[in-house]
């Protein structure tokens, strides 16, 4: 009796191994032979977007979406290069190009893009977020505050623990606070600045681009820097949100999207879900990050920012990293 209960038992065993190679199989050839792998840092907005446009084409269930934090996707980039898994990567371009530098690792774009700016031939935009402040109305007002028209106004005592910015070292709008600084004051005078508005900060220095604005809302705070868009839209929906163009200027970083150069068939699928995201999301895109990239479309006046500025260098890895370096020796 126990040798048939032990042979049953092994047979089960067997059975189940066998099952189990199966569908180790089936998952492999769906994601590894037949799926384009897309990684992406974009917000829900920006994932909702290119999956709506690739699923209307017809190529739902032919690909597979990873969303990763900026540095963590910047980092398997710099470290991985065509060794990737995805097939598409849509990412900052200053990542895309550090990356490219590095690595050399995108394809050349196959088809037309008619973007309003000349990009590198591995990469185009697929949206842009500029920086700007707000002002919550009432806090303003009940705290008799005066408007600021500068980040640089923020530093004035009447603003300690009324402000709240976003950590370049979390988040990539945060960086854009950092260039306004050093393009308009310089290192030396940008770094006092900087300490003063950390210091006015206090505990309200955010890890989200979005962080900001949320305290602003809520009247934790009454004036914070983030994305214009947001202000924006808080405003035109009665909120009681100002956007404020500060004197530095407002400045923008892209978002881009590149083929892995991987000299695979899956390579042309890649090509074609990359041109649909391209010619396809942009029409959901452009309504949630409100930035004309492309001929013929069009933002309405609210969305235009009134001091448009571009840091003077090309943004790369190492000057991110420079800036944060300054950002932490301020504190």
């Amino acid at each position: 009796m126990m040798k048939k209960i032990l042979k049953a038992m092994i047979s089960c065993t067997l059975l189940l191994a066998v099952v189990v190679a199966f569908s180790a199989c089936g998952i492999q050839g769906s994601q590894g032979e037949e799926s384009v792998i897309i990684y992406t840092n974009g917000d829900e907005e920006a994932i909702a977007s290119m999956e709506y446009a690739l699923n209307g084409a017809g190529y739902e269930g032919k690909y597979i979406l990873q969303s990763y934090g900026t540095s963590e996707l910047g980092g398997k980039l710099i470290a991985e290069g065509d060794k990737i898994d995805a097939n598409i990567v849509t990412m900052s371009s200053y990542f895309i190009e550090s990356a490219q530098k590095q690595n050399n690792m995108f394809a050349e774009l196959v088809f037309e893009t008619n973007s309003l700016e000349e990009y590198p031939s591995y990469y185009t935009p697929i949206l842009a977020i500029t920086g700007g402040l707000f002002a919550n109305e009432n806090i303003m007002k009940e705290e008799n505050l005066t408007v600021p028209t500068s980040i640089k106004d923020l530093t004035k005592a009447e603003f300690q623990d009324f402000v709240s910015i976003p950590n370049i070292m979390d988040s990539s709008t945060g960086w854009l606070l950092i260039q306004a600084i050093i393009s308009e004051y310089g290192e030396e005078e940008g770094q006092e600045i900087l300490r003063q508005l950390i210091k006015n900060c206090g505990p309200h220095i955010e890890s989200s681009g979005s962080g900001p604005i949320k305290k602003v809302r809520a009247g934790e705070v009454a004036v914070g820097f983030g994305l214009r868009h947001q202000a924006v839209g808080d405003n035109i929906a009665g909120l009681p949100i100002a956007c404020i163009d500060p004197t530095e200027g407002n400045f923008s970083l892209i978002e881009g999207i590149a083929v892995v150069d991987k000299d695979e068939e899956i390579t042309k699928l890649a090509q074609e879900m990359a041109e649909v995201i391209v010619h396809n999301a942009r029409e959901d895109l452009i309504k949630y990050y409100p930035v004309a990239l492309y001929e013929g479309e069009r933002v309405s006046d609210e969305n235009k920012p009134g001091n448009p500025k571009k840091f003077e260098e090309a943004l790369t890895v190492d000057i991110l990293k420079e800036h944060q370096e300054f950002f932490k020796n301020s504190k």
